[in-house]
């Protein structure tokens, strides 16, 4: 049995900124004593000694009362009791404000309310609690601000891409919801590029959504396939000996089942862009889709807009990918097994030795390689992108992102050889080797 399986196993919020201004009746501002509300450009704050002066006649036969910041109508019921009253607390007691006071303070308000979204410093009530106002749109996280269906298509036009090029689950996605920038941007990016890439991101959704996300998958599916490639060909060469040229068409089985192994046990856990909306047909098939599309690519995946995982739904992950690692390797060594047995046996149709070792059992050998995936695999290979995740998260990273690609390098190396080593225990458990 070729390290081909041994060595295989398999990742778009912001801030609603802004502080909601609140009125307040002119009456209860001017009710407080001796103080008045007074707009400055940072905020608004409590002007201590406010003068007032005695209201005056005017020419309709009512009075008015006139303060330093504000000028306060006074109907005429009201007038005589002001006028008895002689002072400017009861001023403040009795009149009613026909107008809220005119504000310029050069900070984008409309002159009468504090500007939304001018985040105070929380000391003088309103706008401490929301703070800094503005920073960022809901969807605002590292994927970026989330863009409405008109800066789409303004940021593609600037690209040279037309509306009717871009794929239509983004395009619908625009339209309903938005589409986060970085993700935008990046599509935009690949598809320019040169042939088999750009190809291959306009046509593929599955390649396409999962290098949105995760621009070094394909990275780290060339890494799965050169290291188990290596560890493979090392490992047949030491059991073949000189016996491994004649028996080429075993080593090139295993190799092609466990390049098809390395794709999709990577791919299986990969985080991915979700455009399409959540399948909302009824019946059994629409549940499990509902539920399944609800679950994260993988145990560690990060949260993103529109996207939050709970404990069960990332344990429910972890034994859904399970049975997915599970069918993977009964398939692929129902395969890659029954093609090593064919070749096996034709051989020896035609010339026998001694030496000869059994030809393995083809279902109990299928049935270790789905069991070996579905629990050693998906666990080791859980752990794998949870590990990456918190490396490419560090600053360490962001500073020098080839630390992250050489992280990725090394722990996939040494779980490939650990995997290895631990799948031929598993064989002889079993009784398959």
């Amino acid at each position: 049995m070729s390290m081909a399986f041994s060595c295989a196993g398999a990742r778009a919020h912001g801030r609603v900124g802004g502080n909601a201004a609140k009125c307040r009746a002119a009456a209860a501002l001017l009710g407080r004593r001796g103080g008045c509300f007074r707009p400055t450009a940072r905020r608004w704050s409590v002007a201590r000694g406010v003068r007032a002066d005695l209201p005056r006649a005017s020419a309709d036969g009512g009075a008015s009362a006139v303060t330093s910041d504000a000028a306060v109508v006074v109907p005429e019921a009201e007038a005589g009791k002001v006028a008895a009253a002689g002072s400017s607390e009861q001023v403040g007691a009795v009149a009613q404000p026909g107008v809220l006071p005119e504000v310029d303070d050069g900070s984008g308000g409309n002159g009468k309310l504090p500007p939304s979204g001018g985040g105070g410093d929380g000391e003088n009530g309103g706008g401490g609690g929301g703070g800094g106002g503005g920073d960022g749109d809901e969807g605002d996280d590292e994927f970026g601000p989330i863009l409405s269906f008109e800066q789409v298509v303004q940021e593609a036009e600037k690209r040279g891409v037309s509306l009717p090029s871009l794929p239509a689950d983004m395009v619908e996605a625009a339209k309903s919801v938005g589409i986060q920038k970085l993700l935008l941007l990046r599509y935009l990016d690949m598809q320019a590029s040169a042939w088999p890439l750009g190809p291959a991101i306009r046509s593929c959704a599955l390649l396409r959504n999962r290098m949105l996300v995760d621009p070094a998958f394909l990275f780290k599916i060339g890494t799965e396939i050169v290291i188990d490639t290596c560890c493979a060909t090392f490992a047949e060469v030491q059991k073949r000996g000189e016996e491994f040229w004649s028996e080429f068409e075993l080593y090139a089985a295993d190799m092609l089942v466990g390049v098809v192994v390395n794709v999709a046990l990577v791919g299986m856990l990969a985080p991915y862009a979700r455009f399409g909306g959540r399948s909302a047909s009824e019946g059994l098939l629409g549940r499990v889709r509902h539920a399944y599309d609800a679950l994260p690519s993988s145990v560690f995946e990060a949260e993103r807009p529109g996207y939050r995982f709970s404990v069960q739904q990332r344990i429910g992950t972890y034994f859904f990918k399970g049975i997915l690692y599970a069918s993977v390797g009964f398939f692929c060594g129902l395969v890659g097994q029954g093609i090593a047995n064919l070749i096996m046996t034709a051989k020896r149709s035609v010339k026998k030795s001694d030496d000869d070792v059994p030809v393995p059992p083809l279902l109990k050998t299928s049935a270790l390689w789905g069991a070996f995936l579905g629990v050693s695999s998906n666990t080791r290979y859980q752990i794998i992108n949870g590990l990456e995740r918190l490396v490419e998260a560090s600053p360490v990273a962001k500073r020098v992102p080839a630390a992250s690609l050489a992280f990725t390098v090394g722990i996939r190396f040494a779980n490939n050889v650990y995997g290895g080593m631990q799948f031929v225990d598993w064989a002889r458990w079993s009784g398959c080797q």
